[in-house]
C-alpha cells in the first residue's frame, strides 16, 4: 500500500508518500480501507519528533480515520466486510489501509458523510473520556473548556449542553483562514453552538469572570489544553469538589502552584492522553 512516511524529524517537507507493507491483521482487529483522515496537533508533534507512537503501533501519522471495512480478525463479531466506519487510532491513518482494534471502531453517525466522519473519533473520545468518564460532569453542573472554538472545544460545548451542563469557554487567538475578523468571531461561534458564557481571554481575566458568573463559587469541571500558564488560575476557578483535567501543554509543562489551594475545596487535578 501507499502511506505517508516521516523520513526524519522536521517540517512538512519531511513527509513523503512511499510504498510500504500492508498492515498485518490481528485476531481482534479490523482492516479499514481509508477514505479520509484528519489532522491533529499530535500529528504535527510526531512529525517534529516530539510525540512518538506507542510501542507496537503504526509508525505512520494520524490518530483517526474513516473508511470501509475490508477484512476482520477471527475474534471480531460486530463488524462485517463492507461496513462504513470511523476509528480512533494509535497511528497509521495516513495510509491506504490501517488495522485497528475492533473496540476502537465506531459507526458513522446518521447524517454525517463518510469523509466528515474522519474528524470525529479523536475529539469525541477525548471529550467523553476526560469530561464525563474521568471528571464525571453531570446535569446541573458548570463546565469550562479552554480553546472553545477548537475541535475539542466545539465538541465539548455541544455534548456538555446536551447533558444539561452550563458551559463556559475561553477563546484562543483567531486563525485568519477560518476566523478572519479575530477573537470576537470565535466567541460568537461558540455562543451559536450553545456556550452560555464566552470569555475573550485577551481582554478579560477568566478567573474573575468565572467567579462573577457563579456567585463566587467557581465551576465544577475544567478541560484544559494550555498547561503550565493556566494551572494556578484553573485551580482558582474551581468550585468545591472541582475537577481539572489537563490534556495539553501548549504553554509548557513546568510550573509552580499553591498546594493550599487544593485542600480547603477538595480539588482534583488529573491528566490524560488518548493515544497512550
Amino acid at each position: 500500500m501507499k502511506a505517508i512516511v516521516i523520513t526524519t524529524a522536521g517540517g512538512p517537507e519531511v513527509l513523503q508518500l512511499q510504498q510500504v507493507e500492508d498492515p498485518e491483521l490481528k485476531d481482534d482487529e479490523v482492516l479499514i480501507k481509508v477514505e479520509a483522515t484528519a489532522l491533529n496537533r499530535a500529528d504535527t508533534l510526531q512529525r517534529k519528533g516530539a510525540h512518538p507512537p506507542p510501542k507496537g503501533a503504526s509508525p505512520y501519522p494520524d490518530l483517526e480515520c474513516s473508511g470501509t471495512v475490508q477484512a476482520v480478525g477471527k475474534n471480531v463479531s460486530r463488524w462485517r466486510v463492507g461496513d462504513q466506519v470511523c476509528a480512533l487510532l494509535s497511528g497509521g491513518g495516513y495510509a491506504e489501509k490501517v488495522a485497528v482494534p475492533a473496540a476502537q471502531v465506531l459507526p458513522v453517525p446518521l447524517g454525517v458523510s463518510l469523509k466528515d466522519a474522519a474528524g470525529l473519533p479523536e475529539v469525541a473520545c477525548t471529550v467523553w473520556s476526560t469530561v464525563f468518564m474521568m471528571s464525571r460532569l453531570s446535569a446541573g453542573e458548570t463546565f469550562l473548556v479552554h480553546g472553545g472554538s477548537s475541535g475539542i472545544g466545539t465538541f465539548a460545548i455541544q455534548i456538555a449542553k446536551a447533558k444539561g451542563a452550563t458551559v463556559f469557554v475561553t477563546a484562543a487567538l483567531a486563525g485568519k483562514a477560518s476566523f478572519p475578523t479575530g477573537n470576537e468571531e470565535k466567541l460568537a461561534f461558540c455562543k451559536k453552538l450553545g456556550a452560555d458564557v464566552c470569555i475573550n481571554y485577551k481582554t478579560e481575566d477568566f478567573v474573575s469572570r468565572v467567579k462573577e458568573e457563579t456567585g463566587g463559587k467557581g465551576v465544577d469541571v475544567i478541560l484544559d489544553c494550555i498547561g503550565a500558564a493556566y494551572l494556578q488560575r484553573n485551580l482558582d476557578s474551581l468550585n468545591f469538589d472541582g475537577r481539572l483535567c489537563i490534556i495539553g501543554l501548549q504553554s509548557g509543562a513546568v510550573t509552580e502552584i499553591k498546594l493550599n489551594t487544593l485542600l480547603p475545596r477538595r480539588l482534583t487535578v488529573q491528566g490524560a492522553g488518548v493515544r497512550a
